[in-house]
């Protein structure tokens, strides 16, 4: 399926099963897809689906612990939003979750629909991060197609020169560089330097660098 078509999912981790059975039959009162696991070994066997989804996970669990798995997810690049349920929780701990992206931090016993809340922003965060994912992906593709002079010139550009300085840094003239220009502006497909500007500045973010 793809993401268009595919349901929210809500992953549960927790090692207690009664836990596990409770939150699935909550979450799916609301009509979301919902699935448990016994532990994080579980979970990362788990393919996860092209839809926006979450994950409500235990801060204690036998081995490793909700919040190191915080970590190691972040390590593994597998941005997935969390909220976490503890029934020993503290400030240290729900600081260092907070810190490490969570969206919630709920001591037990508490409400459901604090949970509910905190998945549906959950989501909504998951969703909104999946939109600009691909959205930078199709205008890093575009820049891509871009040729070595056409990256060059609209680098330029996009730094607030003028054609003609352009021209006289390139060792080119004028005309050719209003070449390049146009025809980088229609293969990033904007509609004006202030969106390409905009699209630059965002593969410039995700490099942490200049192009």
């Amino acid at each position: 399926m793809t993401g268009a078509t595919s349901p929210p999912f809500v992953f549960v981790v927790d090692d207690d099963s009664s836990v596990r059975s409770s939150l699935k039959l909550l979450i799916g009162t609301v009509g979301l897809e919902v699935e448990s696991f016994e532990s994080t070994e579980e979970f990362l066997r788990r393919n996860l689906p092209d839809s926006p989804s979450c994950l409500v996970l235990d801060v204690r669990l036998r081995g490793i612990s909700g919040l190191d798995f915080q970590r190691e997810l972040a390590a593994r690049n597998i941005r997935i939003p969390i909220i976490f349920i503890t029934g020993h929780g503290d400030i240290p701990m729900s600081v260092r979750a907070m810190k490490g992206g969570a969206v919630e931090f709920l001591t037990k016993p508490f409400r459901d629909q604090d949970l509910l809340d905190a998945i549906r922003i959950a989501l909504e965060r998951d969703r909104i991060n999946r939109h600009e994912e691909k959205e930078l992906k199709e205008i890093q593709q575009r820049f891509d197609s871009l040729s070595l002079r056409e990256r060059e010139v609209t680098s330029m550009v996009v730094s607030g020169m003028l054609n003609k300085q352009i021209a006289d840094a390139l060792g080119t003239t004028e005309n050719t560089v209003k070449v390049h220009r146009s025809r980088a502006t229609e293969k990033m497909h904007a509609q004006s330097l202030a969106d390409l500007v905009r699209m630059i500045e965002k593969l410039k973010d995700r490099r942490g660098q200049s192009l």
